[in-house]
């Protein structure tokens, strides 16, 4: 017998000892040889990461379909690991040795890379042991790492054979910069953010002109929000149609405070109805600049050190061409390693106290941050390896739109087309320790050798250098003669960015670019599931990726699920404090109750609005399922293979197996179309609603009567229910519903197999007119039930019904379940008539119509005045609500969740006002 309530904290722990212990989720467990495969790669989470909302809902979802898929016979692979998360990573370990007062570079790159490793043993992966408590059944035995020896030869051998293909290069180009991580970062690594700060209005003297600030005609006026990159400017652009400035097309201005001669070029870039029309070009220090200056042949000088400090002394390209007065080198020793702020102060006192300064307009703008160092970056000029992105995107853009990968939703291709149709080379050079060191070598003239190792690298080189007259074949002879490791060769120092890796993570967990037997079994894998946020970080580049080097999409579906926000809509953020813990609902409610709360309210394109109140529900849902559990076996409930469920002979029997038959289709037809909140929805109602509701309470007669043979029958169905029931939650709520697959037994046996490796359910059965019948009386009893409520007649009282216009089939139906519409909607005598009695609330259900005089047992009057003014209050609601949306004012000044909840109280007002009138209108016409 089961305990009388569920201990999710007791259970949960010893169910995954059990899934860990008997294996059971390694790939193919379950499935027979020759099972067509079903394969998912996990979205690696940094091994920094612990669990979060995003996670959970992520996670969930596929572990619903593995599981789903699994006891469909397939032979299923989901693919754990983690991502090395180089910034990420090097953070933490930074920090700690900052603790210390120890820099990064005060030790050596082997010596930091080590004690990562060492962080990573200790501490990494946390959130493998989290994601266990959630459930997550991958085959935990193939765990990978980014970083680990078989995924390091894949990442070598993508490189090396991308520069062979010359898809790999080197150029100097603008990246962002994060001056604070001392890296590159990628365009999707920088977060834009508003800030209260200036346009400062300088005056650039024309050449040739003597400089005088009340006469217009010596200067050309410029704005800036960063008055420190003036010292880089090259140029200066108007528009080719502007009028005003046509003249000085082709001239040259002055820079203030450092001389150099500025060139007026015309360019759309500038837009004469923005400021004075007249753009500074900085071509070292901002990315629209870099391409006017490229197609105008301007310089571009960068005048930044790494850390954002001012470069002019030792700065050969500033100093370039530039005549050194004294006055001059004055104020660039003044300027010379200041931090780029404090020389923003500097430069405008400057600017102002020799009269170039027009005006300061406050200018509320959006900044570039990283989204991990936290500080402004730089567009800064400076040598990087790249991917010719736009090259390898053309298959992945072909395979989305013939239909050889899909997303759902589909709107999301417009998302991923719009990146892909668009993308630039892709920077995938970082200047950090702890990652993928790039497998390039410089020779002693910069030549580089890229192979997938040293010795190869000085093969290659030796081979180059001795075929080739001149100084530096003699340098490399000499040094051949007393080779040691190093001495002909250097390093490339940078590490590949974290997304390179993760672009190969499909085929590189399989053993590519070995040719293994799990390659040729699970890949393609079969869909992906992620979030939005990652299409362009992830998606994209498994997808260039995969087809360059397999030559197949990586996957064929791309499920794309929403945001997890707060009960508001509000997006979670530490700032707000509304971040929601996952592993605090757990403890509280249990992972299946928080597992299912998020399948249930996941349909696509939506967020997830997730209210714990809403968790502590479907935790309800689990206990309504253990007490029917238990109520079963009290009535003697046992599997009986002797009773052929086919020739059930009970209406009530073959109505709920004929249900079951239609449930099994719906969740069946709803997981493999990624409705995820359509399966749990119709699993919550075929188990909550009809089968303990409604079957248990029809059964009860039986299991109290005296017919052994229908009580047999009905304790042999109800057992094969809740068996089916237990498989079509599974994929839901694995842990109760594997407890009690076990603790439901025949007596004094065990199951043959876990529930995890049990067969999904057949939906084979159907009875058509008994599904009609049940269906009819339970719709009767539910409506008779509302009436009641609605009138609010009191609950022990007991009321007549007449029946107007029944044919003999209803006639028969309701002789037939006397008992069970008395019993169950409290209802007196049944009496039929032609014609409808006076002062009857009415029920249309089919032909006939269902009369309660409820005169004697409510106050009629009483009871419309109620509803009236309620009613009332509503339809004052309905307007408030109506009139707030109407305001455009509101509708965009407001946070997005506050005007979404406002939109949700309007739909639940105009839904009270609907069933209000539908009340009123029974009242009426017992009245």
């Amino acid at each position: 017998m089961l305990e009388k309530t569920y201990d999710a904290q007791a259970v949960e722990p010893r169910i995954a000892k059990l899934w860990q212990d008997s294996d059971a989720f390694r790939a193919g467990a379950g499935a027979e040889p020759g099972a067509e495969a079903f394969t998912i790669v996990i979205p690696p989470p940094n091994v920094t990461g612990s669990l979060h909302m995003g996670h959970a809902l992520n996670n969930t979802l596929q572990d619903i379909l593995v599981r789903f898929e699994r006891m469909r016979g397939r032979d299923v692979l989901w693919q754990p690991g983690m991502d090395h998360a180089g910034i990420a990573t090097q953070m933490v370990v930074e920090r700690q040795l900052m603790e210390k007062q120890i820099h990064r570079r005060d030790l050596t790159r082997e010596d930091f890379v080590n004690r990562v490793w060492n962080w990573k043993a200790e501490s990494g992966g946390i959130i493998v042991n989290q994601l266990k408590r959630l459930g997550a059944s991958c085959d935990w035995s193939r765990e990978r790492f980014t970083m680990d020896e078989g995924l390091s030869k894949a990442v070598i051998e993508v490189f090396v054979t991308l520069y062979k293909q010359g898809l790999i290069y080197k150029d100097k180009r603008l990246v962002n910069w994060d001056p604070k991580l001392l890296t590159a970062i990628s365009d999707l690594e920088v977060e834009q953010q508003e800030v209260n700060g200036n346009l400062w209005h300088f005056r650039y003297p024309v050449e040739g002109k003597t400089f005088d600030p009340e006469d217009e005609s010596t200067y050309l006026t410029v704005a800036t929000t960063r008055p420190e990159t003036m010292l880089g400017d090259t140029g200066v652009a108007v528009h080719p149609d502007d009028a005003r400035y046509a003249a000085l097309v082709g001239k040259n201005l002055v820079l203030p405070l450092v001389g150099r001669r500025l060139k007026v070029v015309a360019d759309e870039y500038s837009d004469p109805e923005k400021g004075t029309g007249a753009v500074k070009i900085t071509p070292a220090h901002d990315f629209n600049d870099f391409e006017v200056g490229k197609r105008n042949g301007l310089r571009a000088i960068n005048i930044l050190t790494v850390d954002a400090k001012i470069d002019i002394n030792e700065n050969e390209d500033f100093l370039e061409g530039l005549e050194v007065t004294p006055e001059r080198q004055s104020v660039w020793d003044a300027l010379h390693g200041q931090d780029r702020f404090a020389a923003r102060k500097l430069i405008v006192q400057l600017m102002e106290d020799g009269g170039y300064l027009a005006k300061i307009e406050p200018h509320k703008h959006m900044v570039p941050h990283g989204d991990r160092g936290g500080v402004p970056i730089e567009p800064f000029l400076t040598d990087q390896w790249y991917v010719n992105a736009g090259e390898l995107a053309k298959p992945a853009l072909r395979s989305v739109r013939q239909g050889r990968t899909r997303f759902v939703p589909k709107n999301w291709e417009k998302t991923y087309f719009d990146w892909m149709e668009n993308i630039q080379p892709w920077c995938v050079s970082r200047q950090l320790w702890w990652g993928h060191q790039i497998p390039a070598w410089y020779g002693p003239d910069g030549q580089v050798f890229v192979e997938r190792t040293e010795e190869e690298a000085l093969d290659a080189a030796v081979q180059h250098y001795l075929a080739h007259e001149g100084p530096w074949k003699a340098w490399v002879e000499e040094r051949l003669e007393n080779f040691e490791p190093g001495a002909i060769l250097t390093r490339e120092e940078d590490v590949l960015d974290t997304w390179f890796s993760s672009a190969l993570w499909p085929f590189s967990t399989l053993g590519w670019p070995d040719q293994t037997k799990e390659l040729a079994t699970y890949y393609p894998t079969s869909v992906l599931v992620t979030g939005f946020d990652i299409i362009f970080f992830w998606v994209a580049r498994m997808m260039m990726m995969g087809l360059h080097f397999t030559d197949e999409e990586p996957f064929h579906t791309v499920y794309v699920h929403a945001l997890v926000r707060d009960k508001n809509g509000a997006k979670m953020s530490k700032s707000k404090g509304n971040v929601i813990d996952p592993l605090e609902l757990i403890d509280e409610y249990g992972a299946d109750a928080l597992r299912f709360t998020l399948a249930i309210m996941a349909a696509q394109g939506r967020d997830v609005k997730l209210d714990p109140a809403r968790i502590a529900g479907y935790r309800n849902f689990g206990t309504k399922l253990w007490n029917a559990t238990r109520f079963a076996q009290m009535n003697g409930v046992a599997r009986n293979d002797d009773i052929w469920l086919n020739d059930a002979k009970l209406t009530i029997n073959r109505w709920i197996l004929t249900e079951l038959s239609r449930a099994s289709r719906e969740i069946t037809d709803a997981i493999t179309t990624y409705r995820f909140n359509e399966a749990a929805g119709a699993a919550y109602r075929f188990v909550w609603n009809m089968f303990c509701d409604w079957y248990l309470e029809l059964l009860k007669p039986v299991f109290m009567g005296n017919d052994e043979a229908a009580k047999a029958e009905s304790q042999a169905c109800v057992a094969y229910v809740l068996d089916e029931i237990f498989k079509l939650l599974h994929p839901f709520m694995p842990f109760m519903t594997e407890e009690l697959w076990a603790l439901t037994a025949p007596e004094g046996e065990q199951r043959t197999t876990l529930l995890c490796h049990a067969t999904w359910p057949q939906p084979t059965f159907e009875d058509k007119e008994a599904a009609a019948e049940i269906n009819w009386l339970i719709e009767l009893v539910s409506e008779i039930r509302s009436v009641r409520s609605e009138m609010r007649v009191p609950p022990a009282a007991v009321a007549p019904m007449v029946v107007v216009d029944a044919n003999d089939a209803t006639a028969t139906r309701l002789e037939r379940h006397d008992a069970a519409i008395k019993r169950l909607a409290r209802v007196g005598e049944i009496d039929f008539a032609k014609i409808a009695p006076k002062g009857a609330a009415q029920i249309v259900l089919g032909e006939a119509t269902f009369c309660l005089p409820l005169g004697a047992l409510i106050d009629v009057k009483a009871e419309t005045s109620r509803l009236e003014k309620e009613a009332g209050k509503v339809s004052d609601e309905i307007s408030r609500i109506e009139k707030k949306l109407s305001n455009e004012k509101f509708v965009a000044g407001a946070p997005e969740e506050i005007v979404a909840a406002e939109r949700e109280k309007l739909e639940e007002f105009r839904l009270s006002q609907s069933k209000l009138a539908v009340a009123l209108g029974r009242l009426r016409e017992a009245s």
